[in-house]
């Protein structure tokens, strides 16, 4: 009996300390090995000089007691000391922090800002974590949580930080029924069922992530809306929601359907324009603040997708937009106007609809209003250029919106580190004020100084033990917060901060990941849409590749719409000659793209109609370009694999052999893409795949044969 309680004793140690299921995410807090770095900060962190009992100063306490606790393997005490190894707090709450020098510091920093130094009280080295807010000094105390999983040195710490955008969100397609369209990681995490009752850990947890990395604010229900969420019983709902979110610092959103007044107002119209609409929302959105006293506004889809709309009536968005703002305004609330539209008719080019309805529009919303523009002018593409967009609303809030969720990206079984793509976007030039107008000040509202800014990612998040689905995709959603707190840190830096804190601080293992993560996106670019290919995924569904499909009830839901392939060549006209999209940029980036000598070669097919022969920059023609990208793609996945498979003593059994056959999932739909792809488009360059490479092991037909009803993320 004695033996048996031992092995199990063994077997549950082994079992805690080897498997990892990825529920903590960035937060593990696992003990630090390197046993001189160790000792450095228990003989740095003795005690904590913490006082204030506010709801969210609590939640930074037990965030600190318990990341220490972990990562130092024993419990830091609590004290009254000044010379603590930790004083945190605000001039407000702690003595101790009014009585040091760095009111210029503070100054700096705004309502969410901190301040981290390294000072000295009776001769001692002591870490000050300060800020004008109680929300500061909870991102203070989690950034600070960050340097110590990253293994930085507390010595001379001089660390002045504030947000660059003030509105940091998550965007939730979340359905009431907790199906999630394009959602791949499971159902919803919010149980309205069991709400407002039963509050779940997880939601603690998902704000806690949040606030780590900075995000202050969640949109928790899809954009195609449902007016049942605006009703007394969701409400109350949705403020207990909006209560667990609260000492994190983070607002609750939702989504509103604009016939709402018909659907649970039982009026006639919508319109509005109409004084009785007007009243509606304005007495809707007071019941709201009456649950929901920081409810921090709307996000609304309208006229887009056979959502309804301001143009059922006969106005604009700015109507729409502006009835919606003066309801929220006495309450310091916003709205989210997303300019992802385009007509129930088939246009001549799909891409240039927002521009046209949008520009005309701008200085005519309300100062609360910002417009939420997709990175890209089409659809969360593998690779787009900016929208235009960024480039010509100068007198109008614009927030960037992201898609986190990998609905076009292989969705969860495909390893694609994002930040690359959203760095791209965030550095293109607009010219819109000459150069250096970058969409990272469009947004950041320093180009125009606007003081409202925004960035939003559509969430990958489900209720799958570990979020996200694939272990990897966790990255995209710690990416988003840190871009949205810093658009200046780089895909590495990161990447690094991610991988150390999800996985580990060996040398080895965080140089081969972050290889991995960098070249994951090109990677996926090649295998699926090089050379400015775009849309050329499955119909409806978005999974695999389809680019024969043409059977849609409208032609720009057909991907031969967008690539155009004949015997002349590949490729969808935009400039002067095709359908004049590029007008829609300033001359400088217009000029680069127009000239196909001169546009990027990642943008070629997006913007020209391109001869098979014509000859590229290597030197091949387009047919043998076309094929080497796609066959460098594959190449990349399995080159992903054998270094993954070389990390297997470096990561706990079960995150390794998650990630393993994810990749090889990843590597046999990479193949797919290839194969199908060239030869669908073979059959009109008639030029063969060239010898040196691996045929196909499936016909065309075998291909187009596939059909996929159970492909997850509709929504359904």
């Amino acid at each position: 009996m004695k033996k048996t309680i031992c092995l199990f004793l063994y077997l549950f140690v082994a079992f805690t300390v080897f498997a990892d299921n990825g529920y903590r995410l960035w937060l593990r807090y696992e003990p630090i090995t390197n046993g001189p770095l160790l000792n450095t900060y228990k003989n740095h962190i003795t005690g904590i000089n913490f006082p204030g009992n506010s709801a969210t100063l609590l939640a930074a306490k037990d965030e600190l007691a318990m990341g220490l606790e972990g990562m130092l393997a024993k419990k830091i005490p609590f004290v009254n000391s000044v010379a603590a190894g930790l004083v945190i707090g605000t001039p407000a709450s702690s003595p101790a922090i009014a009585n040091l020098s760095i009111k210029d510091q503070l100054a700096k920093v705004g309502n969410e800002g901190f301040v981290i130094i390294t000072t000295n009280s009776n001769q001692k080295n002591v870490t000050a974590i300060a800020a004008n807010t109680d929300i500061g000094v909870l991102y203070g105390v989690f950034h600070f949580l960050r340097l110590l999983q990253t293994q930085q040195s507390l010595q001379r710490l001089s660390i002045v930080s504030s947000p660059k955008i003030k509105h940091r969100l998550l965007n939730h397609w979340d359905n009431l029924s907790r199906t999630v369209e394009r959602g791949y990681a499971g159902f919803s995490i919010w149980d309205w069922h069991k709400l407002p009752d039963y509050i779940d850990q997880r939601y603690i947890d998902y704000a806690r992530a949040n606030a780590s990395i900075g995000i202050n604010g969640t949109v928790v229900t899809n954009v195609n809306a449902n007016a049942m969420v605006l009703t007394k019983e969701l409400l109350i709902k949705a403020a207990a929601l909006a209560k667990a979110f609260r000492p994190y610092g983070i607002k609750l959103y939702l989504t509103a359907r604009f016939s709402a007044p018909i659907e649970i107002g039982k009026l006639k119209t919508a319109d509005p324009l109409d004084p009785q609409v007007k009243q509606w929302w304005k007495d809707k959105v007071n019941e709201i603040y009456s649950y929901i006293p920081d409810f921090g506004g709307f996000l609304i889809k309208a006229n887009s997708e056979g959502q309804p709309g301001p143009q059922d009536y006969k106005r604009n968005h700015a109507d729409g937009a502006n009835m919606f703002a003066d309801a929220v305004a006495p309450h310091g609330g916003i709205v989210m106007w997303r300019s992802f539209v385009y007509s129930s008719e088939s246009p001549e080019d799909r891409l240039k609809q927002p521009y046209t309805e949008f520009t005309p529009l701008d200085g005519k919303f309300r100062e609360n209003v910002a417009v939420q523009v997709k990175n890209g002018p089409l659809d969360f593409q593998p690779r787009e250029p900016f929208s235009p967009l960024f480039g010509s609303m100068k007198k109008t809030p614009l927030f960037m919106e992201y898609q986190l969720t990998q609905e076009y990206l292989g969705y969860a079984t495909h390893l694609v580190y994002m930040a690359p793509l959203f760095k791209d976007v965030l550095n293109a030039d607009t010219y819109s004020k000459g150069p250096g107008s970058t969409v990272a000040r469009v947004i950041d509202g320093s180009l125009q100084g606007h003081s409202v800014s925004g960035m939003a990612g559509v969430a990958n998040i489900g209720n799958d033990i570990n979020w996200t689905g694939h272990p990897f995709g966790q990255a995209n959603w710690y990416t988003l917060g840190r871009l949205a707190w810093d658009h200046e840190l780089s895909s590495e830096h990161i990447a690094n901060e991610w991988i150390k804190q999800t996985f580990s601080n060996n040398k080895q293992f965080v140089d081969t990941v972050r290889k991995i993560m960098l070249e994951s996106q090109e990677a996926m670019v090649n295998y699926m849409t090089p050379l400015g290919l775009h849309h050329i995924m499955g119909y409806g569904h978005h999974y695999g590749p389809a680019p024969w499909f043409d059977k849609a009830s409208r032609a720009d839901w057909n991907p031969v719409y967008f690539h155009k392939a004949d015997a002349a060549g590949i490729g969808f006209d935009r400039t002067s000659k095709g359908s004049n999209y590029l007008s829609q940029y300033a001359p400088e980036v217009r000029s680069k793209y127009e000239n196909i000598s001169t546009c990027p070669e990642e943008y070629l097919l997006w913007f020209h109609h391109v001869a098979w022969d014509h000859k590229m920059k290597s030197g091949r023609t387009l047919w043998e370009e076309l094929c080497f990208k796609y066959y460098s793609g594959v190449e990349a996945v399995r080159v992903m694999q054998k270094e993954w498979n070389g990390m297997k003593n470096y990561v706990d059994k079960q995150r390794f052999e998650q990630v393993r056959q994810l990749l090889a999932v990843q590597e046999k739909e990479a193949v797919w893409w290839r194969n199908s792809c060239l030869l669908y488009f073979q059959t009109f360059s008639k030029m063969p795949i060239p010898a040196n490479y691996e045929k196909p092991d499936q016909t065309l037909e075998y291909y187009k044969s596939l059909s996929f009803p159970l492909a997850p993320g509709t929504g359904h």
